[in-house]
């Protein structure tokens, strides 16, 4: 997911999905903008006059922030359109994406509810070469789509 999604410039979520990361998007924003201080710190030396411990938690900070919001850190505002890979698991996102009227492409297996999808995509989501194959059938579209142009996510 990770890797299709930078090849076509997209977002991307590829651990939990917090709640609220859409709909209490200025909280997720603040989260982000720690992110990058601890991301300028590291890289500036700032790290190197703090005590160690201090040194150990920021890092340890920064490496989960990283995890979580690492794929949506360049992110200015809300996206045109979602696509989720396993609706059921990704409630949150789904209802989240509902509230705010934004489309959802998802791939949808038997134990999913269609109805809650904009634009479903039958397929095994639990299969790592089925959502290998669909995720990078989606980047195709999006660098199509922007005529093959690089773009920066």
């Amino acid at each position: 997911m990770k890797e299709e999604a930078e090849r076509c410039g997209m977002y991307y979520i590829n651990q939990r999905w917090l709640g609220g990361t859409l709909t209490n998007f200025e909280t997720i924003q603040k989260r982000i903008n720690r992110l990058k201080e601890l991301e300028r710190w590291e890289e500036d030396g700032t790290f190197e006059v703090l005590p160690k411990k201090e040194v150990i938690l920021l890092r340890k900070e920064k490496d989960r922030l990283e995890k979580f919001l690492g794929g949506i850190k360049n992110m200015k505002g809300l996206p045109s359109a979602l696509f989720i890979i396993d609706p059921r698991k990704e409630r949150i996102a789904v209802a989240e994406a509902r509230k705010l009227g934004i489309p959802i492409v998802g791939i949808v297996d038997t134990n999913c509810d269609p109805d809650e999808i904009d634009y479903v995509i039958p397929g095994n989501d639990d299969a790592i070469r089925a959502v290998k194959l669909l995720t990078g059938k989606m980047a195709d579209a999006v660098v199509e789509a922007h005529q093959g142009e690089e773009t920066t996510a």
